[in-house]
């Protein structure tokens, strides 16, 4: 072991005297000084997935210590359960649930130089150990000790350049390593020397971002004395070295001065973009002055809400949320105005700053709606960029990284932000060209959309995820819906209205929940609390109340308002336990509601819809109180970018933000005494909560502007005139309050009504003799009107009126109408007769979670397109493939077609080679051919490789066998377990 244990013990005595320092030790300043109650390792524990290191409000540059190499709870670089630093980058994500960046590692090191970062063995590397006692943490500033080294590192950062100081002991051989291989896959990297305090260098790298380019500039405050550059670790006498594998060392005669500071301008455009960010933001070596800039850069920001009250873990709390809020997006341009585009393409501008980094799927239900409150400049830069993504990428950002289009999440949730913002009057952006882009995004077909526009909405077996995407496209095309009415265009209000409607066409009036459906059936067998690939991230309870546009709706499709609380009662007090596959990201569960992912979000606050705004009083409380702390535990789930925290931030005021576009805020529980909201526009709004504590949780009485209030919700506008608000609270719920239908607020489509689909309520896809059909509609006072032959059917087609037999194989069609509205979209179901003798022989376990398939599925045993999948995902012990099937008393086969599939749910790509026999007597096989799944790596969705095997001899049975699949690491639960799906379709001719 590296031993500096005397300078070790100087350097803490001298620093902390003889103990670490704790929160508390942080927190003096005056009260204008909200940045005295950051803590950003709030987070780095559990499944926050946060960073502590320095970063300026919406910087370009995240210099902090990276301790993870890989995996899930390593998605910033950095986990608090670590005990070895590798060194400290320039880049990282905040919260995410992927891993990307932390770009450019820089590492501070005495002794022997070693290009190996420690990964197996810290000694045998340059990664070192320390010690949390040694970590402290602010706004915009970190600072640790390497135990193995005796250096002490201190970090800050303007927006676009990192800031190192170094204090090394007194040593011969004071080095920094640079190295560019860490992390994620390089493509193609160059370090260059240009002069003895000074490099320069490029990082091209392929992860989540599939293509990132990074430039940097480094400047040392000392000259060094030598160096060394290495590609693939092989050192090489020259200034310039590149490949995908490039490191470099310089050391440094630190005996007369044992400090060292460098200064690294980063760029995504070239290396002079780089420079000039460097030069124009420190030009000077006074580290001192720019962490205290940095300071005062966070404290202008915290200061937009000023709070008063509660104890000082909530304000830790509250104002470590606010700094979380205020991380993402990212600035992604130079000083010159130059980015690099969606095209991956140099441009400039000069009219707005240009961001990256849009985790929408997260942050548009409340990040967003807090930044039109407190950051309406850069709410019209983010419109202003998303327009730029759309004209130079083709698309508005779904999850944009770093200029790369991740298709991460699902839904087009660029659009709720531009709609909500414009609702709220803020402008600045060219509305036609954003519109005309959130048209281009509802139009397209990929996801699911070509069904959903085609059928109303998307059925399970073709596509992934099918009951969130349906649920999740109708609240956006609501967004536009309501965009078009604004500006005047009724055709497009018309017809996206009625497509905000499409999650009636997945509500199961059996059991009142969200159902996917499959060849117009429900899916079968139906668990809500099954955690399986019909949602994204949750099951059913979590995605039945996703309909922010239409609450009144809901409550119709259900029967009544009573039926609506005694379900979110139940979602609140279920067991918390969930079925099906594991899923890393339900966490925070208060009976079946999570609040440690987005789509639980709202849910606590739809309460005040149905006029018991006591009950949202009660479990947003329990929720602030129980799912949050001033702990590096202290977010029950990802922070995603600010979303996690936005929620608290909101809900801490008071209220919070269900349906983006609406301009309305919900009220729920306010946490402090005062909360002040200094505005961009001059005005403040001041939310007093009198008589207000851990007990005294409800609301009594609430007057504005010094008028009584009795309305459970607040409008933007109200909030943007400024004035002040008192909240009366008690220890007892004022079940009046608020309870009146005038009171409440509103979430209603009344106008251009569909009918929902009908369903097929009882009915085999296949069958053998026969199968007798049941058909159902929600509509009430509603009719049937169905065909057998393929025919769409109109109202003179035979109705519907009771359950018929079915001995042959039929295409059905299906509609269902009612005199006083539109008819609805068309149901189409097949059903197929099996052959006679036609069998499927299972040699290894199925394994039934994937039951888009099943062991009846092989070879035109219908039960989805998707048919056989079998496999191993996020903990689940898979299978190998190994099945034989009898084509039974039918036309003797010479030709396979069929398709590998790739449920990318998993997130990893597994290859998997597959042998195919085939024999006419079921016992003498030949192999036909192998065939290898290499279906490109896609971050959702499915994809499938289609093939066809072609054979001489006739054919009765068919052998399939995985001969060959390689395994990895499940990212989510990291316990190597494979991560293959196999399925086929086979076509007998």
């Amino acid at each position: 072991m590296k031993k500096y244990a005397y300078y070790l013990f100087i350097l803490i005595t001298l620093t902390y005297g003889c103990s670490g320092p704790d929160i508390k030790s942080t927190q003096t300043g005056a009260e204008n000084d909200p940045a005295k109650y950051v803590n950003p390792f709030i987070g780095t524990d559990g499944h926050g997935h946060t960073y502590p290191g320095a970063t300026m409000p919406f910087g370009m540059v995240q210099l902090s210590p990276d301790t993870r190499l890989e995996g899930w709870d390593g998605c910033s670089g950095y986990h608090y359960s670590d005990s070895i630093v590798y060194g400290f980058s320039h880049t990282a994500l905040s919260g995410t649930g992927v891993p990307d960046y932390n770009d450019v590692l820089f590492m501070p090191v005495t002794g022997e130089i070693k290009l190996n970062n420690g990964a197996e063995n810290a000694d045998e590397g340059y990664a070192s150990r320390f010690d949390h006692k040694n970590e402290i943490a602010t706004a915009g500033y970190y600072k640790t000790f390497l135990d193995d080294y005796g250096v002490t590192v201190e970090l800050t950062t303007s927006k676009r350049v990192g800031f190192h100081k170094y204090t090394f002991p007194k040593t011969e051989t004071a080095s920094i390593i640079v190295d560019l291989k860490h992390r994620d896959k390089v493509i193609e990297s160059y370090i260059h020397v240009v002069s003895d305090t000074e490099i320069e260098g490029f990082r091209r790298s392929t992860a989540w971002a599939s293509d990132q380019y990074f430039y940097f500039v480094a400047r040392f405050s000392e000259p060094f004395k030598n160096y060394g550059l290495a590609e693939n670790d092989i050192l090489a006498d020259q200034k310039r070295v590149e490949g995908e594998n490039t490191k470099a060392y310089f050391q440094f005669d630190v005996n007369n001065q044992n400090t060292l500071y460098v200064k690294v301008g980063v760029s995504a455009v070239s290396t002079e973009g780089a420079r000039k960010n460097l030069e124009a933001e420190i030009p000077h070596w006074d580290f001192e002055q720019v962490k205290t800039e940095a300071r005062v850069a966070w404290n202008s920001e915290l200061n937009k809400i000023q709070v008063k009250g509660g104890t000082e873990e909530q304000k830790i709390t509250f104002y470590t949320a606010l700094y979380h809020a205020f991380i993402v997006p990212n600035l992604f341009q130079d000083v010159d105005g130059s980015y690099r585009g969606r095209d991956l393409q140099v441009h400039k501008t000069k009219d707005f700053d240009y961001y990256t980094v849009f985790s929408l799927w997260d942050t548009f239900r409340g990040e967003h709606p807090l930044f039109t409150l407190t950051q309406q400049k850069r709410t019209i830069d983010f419109i202003n960029t998303m327009i730029k993504q759309y004209e130079e990428g083709g698309r508005l950002p779904v999850w944009e990284l770093a200029a790369n289009e991740t298709e991460c999440m699902i839904g087009y949730h660029s659009i709720p932000v531009i709609v909500d913002a414009y609702m709220k009057g803020i402008r600045g952006f060219d509305i036609e060209k954003a519109f005309e882009a959130m048209k281009h995004s509802a139009e397209l077909d990929h996801f699911g959309l070509k069904y959903y526009k085609e059928k109303g909405y998307i059925p399970a077996h073709e596509e992934s995820e099918s009951v969130s995407k349906t649920l999740e496209y109708a609240y956006d095309d609501w967004c536009i819906a309501i965009m078009a009415k604004e500006l005047g265009k009724s055709e497009d209000y018309e017809k996206y209205i009625k497509r905000a409607q499409s999650y009636k066409n997945l509500f199961d009036p059996s059991t009142g929940f969200m159902r996917a459906k499959m060849n117009g059936s429900w899916f079968a067998p139906f668990d809500p609390k099954e955690v399986n690939f019909n949602y994204t991230e949750a099951n059913s309870w979590q995605y039945s109340f996703f309909v922010p546009q239409d609450i009144s709706g809901l409550i119709e499709l259900l029967g009544s308002e009573e039926i609506l609380i005694d379900r979110l009662d139940q979602l609140f007090t279920e067991s918390s336990a969930t079925t099906g596959r594991q899923q890393s990201d339900i966490t925070g569960l208060i009976g079946q509601y999570a609040h440690g992912n987005e789509p639980s979000h709202h849910m606590a606050y739809l309460y005040n819809y149905v006029g018991q705004a006591w009950k949202t009083q009660k479990y947003v409380r329990k929720i602030m109180d129980e799912l949050y702390s001033h702990q590096p535990d202290g977010l029950c789930g990802n922070e995603d970018c600010g979303q996690m925290s936005a929620w608290y931030v909101l809900s801490a005021m008071g209220f919070y933000s269900v349906t983006p576009g609406d301009g309305n805020y919900i009220f729920g529980s306010p946490m402090f005494e005062e909360v002040t909201l200094n505005l961009e526009n001059g005005n403040s709004f001041t939310l007093i909560a009198h008589n207000n504590s851990t007990e005294n949780k409800y609301i009594q009485s609430v007057k504005l502007n010094g008028k009584e209030y009795t309305k459970s919700y607040l409008s933007h506008q109200d909030i943007m005139h400024g004035g002040e608000l008192i909240f009366e609270m008690g220890p007892e719920p004022n079940k009046d309050w608020g309870s009146a239908i005038e009171d409440r607020p509103s979430s209603a489509i009344t106008d251009h009504i569909i009918t929902p689909v009908p369903f097929v309520d009882k009915g085999e896809r296949t069958f053998i003799e026969t199968t007798e059909v049941a058909l159902g509609s929600t509509l009430k006072n509603g009719e049937v009107f169905f065909t057998l032959d393929g025919s769409v059917p109109d109202i003179n087609s035979p109705k519907y009126s009771q359950p018929f037999i079915l001995d042959k194989s039929v295409t059905l069609k299906a509609i269902a109408y009612n005199k006083d509205m539109p008819a609805s979209e068309v149901l189409t179901a097949e059903f197929h007769k099996i052959p006679v003798g036609r069998t499927i022989t299972l040699n290894t376990a199925y394994a039934n979670q994937y039951s888009g398939g099943g062991d009846l599925c092989l070879i035109d045993f219908i039960r989805g397109p998707l048919n056989f999948r079998t496999g191993a995902w996020q903990g689940y012990q898979g299978v190998d493939i190994n099945a034989v099937v009898d084509l039974g008393n039918i036309k003797l086969i010479n030709k396979l077609e069929m398709g590998f599939l790739q449920d990318v749910g998993a997130w990893i790509f597994m290859p998997l080679e597959v042998q195919f026999y085939v024999s006419n007597n079921g016992k003498d096989f030949q192999s036909i051919g192998i065939v290898k799944n290499d279906v490109s790596e896609r971050m959702l969705g499915v994809n499938i490789k289609n093939f066809t095997l072609n054979f001489s001899t006739k054919a009765r049975y068919i052998k399939v066998v995985a001969i060959n699949r390689e395994t990895c690491p499940d990212w989510h639960v990291g316990e190597g377990n494979p991560s293959w799906i196999f399925a086929d379709e086979i076509v007998i001719e």
